[in-house]
């Protein structure tokens, strides 16, 4: 079990959550080890483009989306180096970032659920 499983598990149980991931894939939208807050998502309101935490394939990643099938009830998860994950199901997708070092992601705030607040 990774890290972002468990920061997955707290998101999904409904905690607002900050942390600080660690790689390249998503630059320059995050960097290594720039302090993000993840709130529960409303997979039904997400658009390409969000930076939602989800489980593809068995992983977790803090990755765009890239596309959505709302019939299907689904969306497709990318990094910001155009390297496609998956689709995955409304049901696997945890949360929504809302904040990249303390500066909100317009529109993010809006596609969230109630949340209580977990800063660790």
């Amino acid at each position: 079990m990774g890290a972002l499983d468990a920061v997955a598990a707290r998101v999904g149980a409904g905690a607002t959550v900050e942390f600080r991931p660690s790689g390249s894939s998503m630059v320059p939208l995050i960097r290594s080890r720039q302090l993000v807050v993840v709130s529960p998502a409303d997979p039904s309101k997400l658009e390409v483009g969000d930076i939602v935490l989800a489980r593809v394939a068995g992983t977790v990643y803090l990755h765009l989306v890239s596309s959505l099938d709302p019939a299907r009830r689904r969306v497709q998860i990318s990094n910001n180096r155009g390297r496609v994950n998956g689709w995955t199901g409304h049901d696997r997708v945890f949360g929504i970032c809302v904040a990249v070092d303390g500066i909100s992601r317009a529109g993010a705030a809006g596609k969230t659920r109630a949340t209580s607040r977990d800063p660790s």
